[in-house]
């Protein structure tokens, strides 16, 4: 198989994989909690992300590096990590992979035979109305640039030459969870352009019209991760 397409279909399944996995325990295991007193939570939720990382890390990191998130592919490029030539193929799968998991989450969302389905916010990021704490766009802006510049910074670190071996993925992972442990009461917490695309095309929410603001910040904050990674702790 071309090794393009291998490393394509690693970034699809393993954004499918974080949508799934972290939007899915938001949609169905908080929802469902509600009702039956099992509900997973804050905790949960951020747990869910940071283990669909790691996971996926391990199993298509191999293959492809386990970006499956556009604003860290484009910080690995600014960091000399990655191509910019191969920056719209793993966009795209990833992208692709972030719809396709938003799909199957809301056939299976709406799939009950009896109650409301519990769809709500859809794990869908906003600002203003639309964030969980009511925030501002500027400090959803403020907050997501922060978190995903220090999310480029434990990548970088973390998958050095100098870093511990095989330890990248759970560092990274881990870092995710404390990313939505912070963050998720101020814009749900997308760090992620793709996870942020997926659950806003299946909502009526006004989450598409806010889409915007989570490409622009992830965008920003990995770019800066990764300039202040190169100028002050790099070994290059």
């Amino acid at each position: 198989m071309n090794s393009n397409l291998k490393k394509w279909s690693a970034e699809f399944l393993g954004t499918f994989w974080l949508t799934f996995g972290g939007c899915g325990s938001a949609v169905l295991a908080a929802v469902f909690g509600v009702e039956h007193a099992l509900g997973i939570g804050l905790l949960g939720v951020s747990l869910a992300f940071g283990l669909t990382v790691v996971t996926g890390a391990y199993a298509f990191g191999p293959i492809s590096g386990g970006h499956f998130n556009p604003a860290v592919s484009i910080g690995l490029a600014v960091g000399k990590r990655f191509s910019f030539a191969e920056l719209p193929g793993y966009i795209i799968s990833q992208v692709l992979g972030a719809i396709a998991a938003a799909g199957v989450l809301y056939l299976i969302a709406t799939g009950k035979i009896s109650g409301p389905a519990p769809v709500g916010g859809f794990a869908t990021n906003g600002y203003g109305e639309l964030s969980p704490g009511k925030y501002s766009l500027t400090a959803v802006l403020i907050c997501e640039v922060v978190m995903t510049a220090i999310f480029l910074l434990v990548i970088l670190g973390s998958t050095a030459k100098r870093a511990a071996g095989g330890f990248g993925g759970l560092a990274i992972g881990l870092c995710l969870t404390l990313i939505h442990l912070v963050s998720i009461p101020v814009s749900n917490t997308s760090v992620n352009p793709a996870r942020s695309t997926g659950p806003a095309l299946f909502t009526n929410n006004g989450a598409i019209d806010q889409l915007w603001l989570f490409w622009l910040a992830p965008i920003v904050g990995a770019i800066i991760g990764a300039i202040i990674y190169n100028l002050l702790l790099s070994d290059d």
